[in-house]
């Protein structure tokens, strides 16, 4: 079978659960909605950021002089330490109170940023903050799970760009990662081995869905990818969590995140939007020594800047569903350069000329900033 050409179906190994690919019909002409292309803001402070460093959230409370990265309870916290333990039963009709704790994750101090435009130094700088709320929330009682994630830019329902990500630490263990405890313990049980570092050792003798590696981590397109350029980092090792990392595999954790987001905003010239997570061992006093932590992106950007693929229709009634294959967005990421565009003159000018802006035949840096801000 040609799985470049014929509809198919691939089996995702961490869940049990199946994606329908349809390669011949990246053919078909695009006449759906186009968003505007967004912006890149170079705004280091603004005065009406909650998030800004010395400014005062909705609930009052006035940020420190943050420098770097600094976390908080979320103002409007989706769980609540204080929730009572009780149940609604009433025939087909059952619910479960749920405690928990919602924290911001600030990234930066400078509202411009986003992550392939910090420094490695400053990444790793997250990565510690990561490892610390990991650690930290999952020795309280009563928290059994810890979700790492980030939601980039207005498509993907951000509420502020200054640059941050949140965490929920729960009593109850989520859906995706329950069905990733099942199916890596059960291939555990078999073999005494990690289901993703074989799957990585397959990877790396194939090469045909990685896109970036360094000595301690691995970026590649899922096999069973279901987001038009979603991709995977996962570590050479086998670690339960990020707080098994050492200092030198943070620093590798930094650059394969800085390379990979860069590659992204690379591909169509654009701060590209995204979800990203950190699936690791659930905190329930388990050992959980099958599970083998990973960091997943899940872009919907589909054939530019302006083009987007949400899961609707047929996925959400039946299976998800893509047209371009891994390989292909492997190829296409791969390709991009890991210069970031807003840094790269070259880039800039043609940015300019497809603009159709008039500028000089050498760009200063005052040029550049202007031209990126306006496009």
């Amino acid at each position: 079978m040609n799985i470049n050409t014929v509809p198919h179906r691939r089996y995702n190994i961490l869940t049990g659960e199946w994606v329908l690919v349809s390669p011949h019909r990246t053919k078909r002409p695009w006449q759906g909605k186009q968003e505007k292309r967004p912006q890149l803001d170079r705004t280091k402070y603004d005065e009406h950021c909650y998030l800004c460093p010395n400014n005062v959230r909705a609930s009052g409370v006035k940020n420190p002089n943050y420098e770097s990265t600094y976390s908080f309870i979320n103002d409007f916290s989706a769980l609540l330490s204080d929730t009572k333990k009780a149940e609604y039963n009433d025939g087909l009709l059952r619910a479960k109170s749920e405690k928990g704790i919602c924290k911001v994750i600030c990234f930066s101090s400078d509202h411009s940023l986003t992550l392939p435009l910090m420094d490695v130094m400053a990444i790793e700088k997250v990565i510690d903050l990561w490892q610390k709320e990991y650690l930290g929330l999952g020795a309280i009682e009563d928290i059994n799970h810890v979700q790492i994630f980030e939601n980039k830019g207005g498509m993907m329902g951000c509420s502020n760009p200054h640059p941050h990500g949140q965490i929920w630490a729960q009593s109850s263990i989520p859906r995706e990662a329950e069905k990733k405890t099942r199916q890596q313990k059960s291939y555990w049980d078999k073999t005494g081995g990690s289901l993703l570092q074989d799957y990585l050792l397959q990877e790396l003798d194939k090469k045909e869905r990685i896109v970036v590696e360094n000595k301690d981590f691995l970026a590649l397109v899922p096999f069973w990818a279901i987001w038009p350029y979603e991709v995977m980092i996962i570590p050479k090792k086998h670690y339960q969590n990020i707080g098994q990392l050492s200092t030198d595999e943070k620093k590798n954790f930094a650059k394969i995140i800085k390379e990979i987001t860069t590659r992204y905003d690379n591909l169509f010239l654009t701060s590209f939007p995204y979800s990203s997570g950190i699936h690791q061992a659930p905190t329930d006093g388990s050992e959980h020594e099958e599970w083998h932590f990973h960091m997943s992106f899940y872009p919907p950007l589909l054939r530019s800047a302006t083009v987007k693929k949400f899961m609707v229709g047929y996925e959400m009634f039946a299976d998800p569903q893509r047209d371009i294959t891994a390989e292909y967005a492997a190829q296409a990421l791969r390709d991009a350069s890991n210069v970031h565009f807003s840094l790269d003159r070259l880039t800039v000018t043609e940015i300019v000329n497809a603009d159709e802006i008039k500028v000089s035949e050498t760009l200063t840096d005052e040029t550049v900033n202007s031209t990126i801000t306006k496009q």
